[in-house]
């Protein structure tokens, strides 16, 4: 191999998250090698760590109130969700957090009432349940897809906000994320898909469907929110163009919306408004620009 070919190579190699932030004061040896990192990416990895130290705060009040906390993951292929959550869970008690990751339903699921295999799966007193992709499956995936019929798509938007809200009556916090990517980035993200081979596992069918359906989706996803975003369940929309901003500003509005001991000051937690957006104020983007599908976010 050409040296060449061999420094293209090594440049793809990615550190290991963290990795840069533990070793920042490190002396120089002749067993140390220097590596160059991006002011940004340190920031970044100082920011995220703060933020862990605070979830895992978060935590141990949960444990110690019996508080339920839901956290629902939503979005296109390739949005950051998967992301979000590992960082979110990384240096959680692992006995009292619960990802939620259902396969398709098999043949007793199906009899079901659509919600069942769901509801099932709830946090209990103390527990942090997130679900990597939900209930709402049924509002974008099954219908452009069409695994659900329209009518079983029409009940399930008008029955859904009924669910939630009797989940938020009976004491449970509910957050609801959409991660908004656009067309372009998602693209990028699935050819890398391709190549790099600790991705591999995320290679779908449905990946190339998702950029052929970009439209369809968009109008069942302004469907959904103007059909579920109410006050007790408001949707919030994360841009996920930039994965590492989206990390951090998530986990921010989780803390700030969340009570516990030995909290940081609220100006620590405040996320940035234009990587984190209420529901309303992408229903409205959406309603100008609805015609004009290559305007809107992801």
């Amino acid at each position: 191999m050409s040296k060449e070919n061999h420094c293209k190579k090594k440049s793809k190699t990615k550190l290991a998250e963290g990795t840069a932030i533990r070793n920042i004061d490190a002396k120089e040896c002749k067993s140390r090698e220097p590596v160059w990192i991006k002011k940004w990416h340190l920031q970044y990895e100082h920011d995220l760590r703060i933020l862990q130290v605070e979830l895992m705060k978060m935590q141990q009040s949960m444990q110690a109130s019996g508080q339920r906390v839901l956290a629902i993951f939503e979005g296109r292929d390739a949005a950051g969700k998967g992301g979000t959550i590992k960082r979110i869970t990384a240096h959680l008690n692992p006995r009292r957090y619960n990802i939620v990751a259902l396969a398709k339903p098999n043949e007793t699921e199906i009899g079901q009432w659509y919600f069942q295999r769901y509801t099932a799966q709830l946090p209990t007193a103390g527990e942090f349940t997130i679900f990597d992709r939900s209930w709402y499956n049924r509002a974008m995936v099954e219908p452009v897809m069409g695994f659900c019929t329209d009518e079983q798509n029409k009940r399930f938007l008008k029955d859904v906000p009924m669910l939630e809200e009797l989940l938020v009556k009976d004491g449970i916090t509910l957050f609801k994320f959409y991660f908004s990517v656009s067309k372009d980035v998602q693209k990028e993200r699935f050819d890398s898909r391709k190549t790099d081979p600790l991705k591999q596992y995320k290679l779908s069918p449905v990946d190339n469907l998702a950029q052929k359906y970009w439209n369809e989706y968009s109008v069942r996803k302004f469907q959904m929110l103007s059909e579920t975003n109410r006050s007790m369940a408001p949707w919030t929309i994360i841009r996920s163009d930039n994965k590492k901003l989206a990390r951090i500003n998530c986990i921010k509005h989780i803390l700030s919306n969340m009570d516990y001991e030995d909290k940081l000051p609220m100006e620590q937690l405040i996320p940035d408004p234009d990587i984190v957006v209420s529901g309303i104020e992408e229903l409205r983007h959406m309603e100008r620009n609805i015609m004009s599908p290559n305007k809107l976010h992801g």
